[in-house]
């Protein structure tokens, strides 16, 4: 301990609500240093000719800011590199913004000789369309900014794709045909250190496999091949990433990464795996600056995810931060090529949310593509806006949706809300 820091200040920078900032602050305090989170009723930084004075003052800064869910992510990544010009932070912004742009991940990784599968982006959307036949039948298709599952389609016709989609811009993805149910493979890195790996599959009736979709997770850390693992550590290091978690999916030549993520949630890797990232997150923040981590406690940590609050928690997660909506809503839907605003009723009896086919058919939503020998009704990948909150759903195409109201809002999506059936539509403000 000699020389080693009994007390680091780590901030840990998040304008969201997410169990993992909070689980990382937890595990900060569990290692016997002061955790403080830089929400939006704190930060504070004065520059003058004296310098640059961070309020509140910390040593290292771990950065959990979710570019791809902001709507300002130019000034959240601006003010990261306020941070980052005084004080060390894991991960670095000028790093996470290669990293939250799908096609510069891309770009990265090939460059630096990490397998990815083919990928084409154009500025043009007459040569993203020249250059679609060349990906065969189906395609991938994604909007280079995107999370949790939102913005990718799988394409089995010759539509005409947009260059845009939800004010940004799409590329073209190879498909890599897979025998069984779908999965990929998520690895989790901090540091050098792989903490767990874990398959994901894809819920029935749909062919991505994010966990904030439905999918089902399983430990796959003991069954991680060495090309698995290179690929995975590389792909961070090419980054310059200090934690990220690590898309794979095994085509016929190996394992090929598909995208690397800064901010990934550790929830689905707890479940499958009953280790979490946010300690060794923590560890390697302290000791970056110097400061003295007890490895027994790190051992013992490892198995907890503790999600509670902390004390500075933003005041607006002290009370009740549900968002409030009425029977009926104005909601945005999205899909591969378009937006529309729409009327919507909740319904708390459905399971998912459903839309009428001929708006599905308006916003270009693709039915995804289905497992051999499954029996469900048509299903379609779109993006629901409902009260200044994004969800992404493979929502259920139906005809006997009202003609003034053609989406009808399901489980899936009001477990996020508080329902008041007695609130007018005039409350609601305009989306």
């Amino acid at each position: 301990m000699d020389g080693e820091k009994t007390d680091v200040t780590v901030g840990i920078l998040g304008f969201h609500d997410s169990r993992e900032t909070k689980a990382i602050s937890n595990a900060i305090r569990e290692l016997g240093h002061t955790p403080i989170w830089l929400h939006e009723d704190v930060v504070g930084i004065d520059v003058s000719p004296d310098g640059v004075m961070l309020e509140p003052d910390v040593d290292v800064v771990v950065n959990r800011l979710l570019l791809s869910k902001s709507r300002m992510p130019l000034e959240d990544l601006s003010i990261a590199s306020c941070y980052a010009a005084v004080r060390p932070v894991l991960n670095d912004p000028r790093n996470v913004l290669f990293a939250v742009h799908k096609q510069a991940t891309a770009a990265s990784l090939a460059a630096e000789g990490v397998p990815v599968p083919r990928a084409y982006l154009s500025t043009s959307e007459a040569k993203l369309n020249e250059t679609r036949p060349e990906f065969g039948h189906p395609v991938v298709y994604k909007t280079a900014v995107g999370t949790n599952g939102g913005g990718t389609w799988l394409i089995d016709d010759d539509r005409q794709l947009s260059g845009i989609v939800d004010d940004k811009r799409t590329f073209l993805q190879s498909y890599l045909e897979i025998e069984k149910r779908h999965r990929d493979l998520r690895v989790y890195v901090v540091g050098d250190e792989i903490i767990g790996a874990m398959y994901r599959y894809a819920p029935e009736g749909d062919w991505r496999t994010n966990v904030a979709l439905g999918g089902d997770v399983e430990d796959a850390t003991d069954d991680l091949t060495p090309e698995a693992a290179d690929a995975a550590l590389g792909a961070t290091r090419a980054l310059g990433l200090d934690y990220a978690g690590v898309d794979l999916i095994e085509g016929d030549d190996g394992w090929v990464v598909l995208e690397v993520n800064p901010t990934a949630g550790f929830r689905g890797l707890y479940r499958a795996t009953g280790r979490s990232p946010a300690v060794y997150i923590a560890k390697l923040a302290i000791e970056r600056v110097g400061g003295f981590v007890d490895e027994s406690l790190v051992e013992r940590l490892q198995y907890v995810l503790d999600g509670r609050p902390p004390e500075d928690a933003p005041s607006k997660l002290k009370g009740d931060k549900t968002p409030v909506v009425g029977y009926t809503e104005r909601v945005v839907v999205t899909g591969a090529s378009d937006s529309k605003t729409v009327l919507a009723h909740l319904d708390t009896g459905s399971k998912t949310t459903s839309i009428d086919p001929e708006v599905a058919v308006e916003i270009g939503a693709e039915p995804p593509a289905l497992v051999a020998g499954e029996d469900v009704a048509p299903r379609v990948a779109i993006v629901v806006e409902l009260g200044g909150l994004r969800h992404t759903v493979t929502a259920t195409l139906d005809d006997d949706t009202e003609a003034d109201a053609p989406v009808r809002i399901g489980r899936d999506v009001l477990r996020n809300y508080y329902i008041d059936v007695h609130r007018p539509l005039q409350d609601v403000a305009s989306v």
